[in-house]
This record gives C-alpha cells, sequence and structure tokens, in this order.
C-alpha cells in the first residue's frame, strides 16, 4: 500500500469504543491497523471499514502478550509507511467483591487491562523515535474509565487497572517528551456496548433484580440524561490523536456526559 499521512494503531477496535474510534479516526484520513482478540471479528471489521471507504487492514492478537504491539508497529509501517497515533483501547471487566478476587482473574484483568499499555507504550515509542519527523509530535492514547478516578464497589479489580492506567500515562508523558511524543488517557463512563451488557448481567447474578436494571441506574446517575455512545468517546479520542492537542499531555479526562465532577 501506498505511504499515509497519518496512520494510527487502535487495539481492541472490532467492536464497541474500539469500533466507534476507527469510523471516526477512518472520517479524520487516518489509515488504521485494526486489531481484535478473535481473527474473524477482526477481519469481519476490517472489511465492513473497508467497505466504507477506510484505508485499514486487520491484525489480530492478544494484547496481554508484547509481542502482539511489535507486530501491530510492525503492520502499520509494512503496509503505509509510518506509525503517527498508537491507541491502547482494547480492555475487558470484571464483577466480584475484593475478597472473592483470585490470584489468576486479577493477574488475567491486568494483564489485559494494564500489561497491554505498557507494551504497547513501548513499542510505540520505539518505532516513534526511529522516524524522521522533525517537530511532529506523536501521539500515544490510552483507555481508562471514570473507575480510574473513583473505585467502584463489585469493579474492584478493574478500578484499579485503570487507576494504573492512569500512572502509566503520566509517567510515559513526563518521559516521552523530550522525543516529541505526547501521551494521554480517556475516561469513558456509561457506554452503551456489551461490556455495559456484561456488568449488569454480572450485577443480577450477584446481587440479584433483573436484566437491565444495574445499567438503567448508572444511565440515571448521568447529568445528560443518556448512556454515552462509543461515537462520544471518539470525538474526543479525534481530539486528542488531533495536532490541536499537542500541547497537551498526561492527562486524563472524563468525558461520562456528567457523571463524576472530580
Amino acid at each position: 500500500m501506498a505511504k499515509q499521512e497519518r496512520v494510527a494503531v487502535i487495539t481492541g477496535s472490532s467492536r464497541g469504543i474500539g469500533r466507534g474510534i476507527a469510523e471516526q479516526l477512518g472520517k479524520d484520513g487516518y489509515a488504521m491497523v485494526i486489531n481484535g482478540y478473535h481473527a474473524a471479528d477482526c477481519q469481519e471489521t476490517a472489511a465492513e471499514l473497508a467497505a466504507e471507504g477506510f484505508t485499514v487492514v486487520a491484525a489480530p492478537g492478544d494484547v496481554s502478550q508484547k509481542s502482539t504491539h511489535e507486530m501491530l508497529v510492525k503492520t502499520a509501517v509494512t503496509n503505509f509507511g509510518r506509525l503517527d497515533t498508537y491507541i491502547n483501547n482494547a480492555g475487558i471487566a470484571q464483577i466480584g467483591n475484593l475478597l472473592d478476587e483470585s490470584a489468576e482473574s486479577f493477574h488475567k484483568i491486568y494483564a489485559t487491562n494494564v500489561d497491554s499499555v505498557l507494551f504497547g507504550t513501548q513499542a510505540a515509542a520505539k518505532q516513534f523515535k526511529q522516524q524522521a519527523d522533525g517537530e511532529k509530535i506523536r501521539k500515544i492514547i490510552n483507555a481508562s474509565s471514570i473507575a480510574g478516578h473513583v473505585g467502584y464497589e463489585q469493579l474492584g479489580a478493574y478500578s484499579s487497572t485503570k487507576f494504573a492506567i492512569r500512572g502509566l500515562t503520566q509517567v510515559a508523558a513526563k518521559e516521552l517528551a523530550k522525543y516529541g511524543i505526547t501521551v494521554n488517557a480517556y475516561c469513558p463512563g456509561i457506554v452503551g456496548t456489551d461490556m455495559w451488557d456484561y456488568i449488569d448481567a454480572r450485577m443480577v447474578a450477584e446481587n440479584g433484580g433483573t436484566k437491565g436494571q444495574y445499567l438503567k441506574a448508572a444511565i440515571d446517575g448521568i447529568s445528560l440524561g443518556r448512556a454515552e455512545t462509543p461515537a462520544d468517546v471518539a470525538d474526543f479520542v479525534s481530539y486528542l490523536a488531533s495536532p490541536m492537542s499537542d500541547y497537551m499531555t498526561g492527562q486524563a479526562v472524563q468525558i461520562d456526559g456528567g457523571v463524576q465532577f472530580i
């Protein structure tokens, strides 16, 4: 493929928020590497985006593995000639009380949510430092959460991973600024995706109640009165990926419709 002016890797972009981000960055003129854990879903999403006229390539893989991030960077450079933005979007949720948390499940969520951000940052920064871009700012963008600002009951392990991502974002921003690399995070709220359907179902299983009860209660706490959409998140990520945010680094901004005011 021909060299592109702007190229992004988006982990966890075969569905949900990541898919929404890919849709928006495609409109912004990015060529994109689409990633997901399940190869069939990843390839299907890439094909659908290509049918919409976007420039994409599918690169399925497990983001908890460092080799996957190295592969994603190589895929971007091989297909498009460069890399400009690396979005560590992939993540999973787990429901349960801290006293019942097993070492296995705790390590699993950290591997997917936190290890992936470290490995993605390392792989992207290595490529950015090799590119002869002059004064051009390159971007690393991480997915935290409102649960990375305030911990939520029965989302203890998940909340702690999102706090950890804020810490990694701040440290990476400080260490990479001298290379012309900014590092920021977006912190979504109650997004109407499969993840919140899962959270609602698990809350019912843990605490009783009816399907949709916990999702409705969460939405009722949003000042703007509706669930967040992937497009709401993607609009902000578009800003973080654009030159308009070149003087912003180390921040983890809540984009939640008014759930938390801190």
